[in-house]
């Protein structure tokens, strides 16, 4: 990796949760800054998977398909999409449960999903031109589905100066398992000890550090750049 200027970066000290027991720190804290990953939906991507029903099917229909407490339900199918699951595949294994009708349903939310893909989390854009300038490298590791990713790379600048993206279905993994870090860690060419990765998800930053990444639980740009020394 060549050298890079990093003045304008500080120092991290990720303290944002605790370790469960049996999990292993590699990276310590603190120390430059050399590169930063970060996920996709609600990190740099405004997401609402809602808005690709919307208009189409009445509030409680909507509410219905990402009913959290159904097992079978909307984040059960987004995982199986996510890894890389055929959509056929997804659909039959979704109606077993639900039936034609409602199967319908998802459909609709496929075939309408670019709208779900709602534009670029304020205050990302700048920081990931601030790192850029700063000669950080930047990177992405989301788990999401490959057409998405190709929508939100046709719509949003911000994407195409990601250096590379890493993407769970295309790799057949998922994030927090610690196999898809260490794969983008290779894969990018980073030094995990001077790479923080963030993640609006809890346990997917935690999975980052199990790997040896400087996990961070993202709240905000304005976040980002504090646990940075940009702010």
């Amino acid at each position: 990796m060549s050298e890079r200027n990093h003045e304008n970066i500080g120092n991290i000290n990720n303290q944002e949760s605790p370790f469960h027991a049996g999990e292993t720190i590699i990276a310590p804290h603190g120390g430059p800054i050399t590169d930063v990953i970060f996920d996709y939906c609600d990190v740099l991507l405004d997401w609402r998977p809602w808005r690709a029903l919307e208009g189409l099917y009445p509030q409680d229909v909507i509410d219905m398909f990402f009913d959290s407490a159904d097992e079978w339900g909307y984040d059960f199918i987004d995982r199986l999409l996510d890894s890389g699951v055929p959509t056929q595949d997804v659909l039959a294994e979704y109606s077993r449960y639900h039936g034609p009708a409602v199967t319908w349903v998802l459909r609709m939310w496929l075939e309408h999903e670019e709208r779900a893909i709602f534009g670029v989390l304020d205050g990302m854009e700048q920081l990931v031109d601030d790192l850029q300038s700063a000669g950080v490298g930047v990177w992405g590791l989301t788990n999401f589905t490959t057409e998405a990713v190709d929508i939100a790379h046709s719509r949003f600048d911000v994407f195409k100066r990601l250096q590379d993206t890493l993407v769970s279905s295309q790799e057949r993994l998922l994030k927090p398992d610690p196999a898809i870090y260490l794969r983008a860690i290779n894969r990018f060419g980073v030094d995990p000890q001077s790479t923080v990765f963030f993640d609006d998800n809890p346990r997917n930053a935690r999975g980052a550090r199990i790997a040896g990444l400087r996990g961070v639980t993202f709240t905000s740009a304005d976040q980002a750049r504090a646990v940075l020394g940009l702010s």
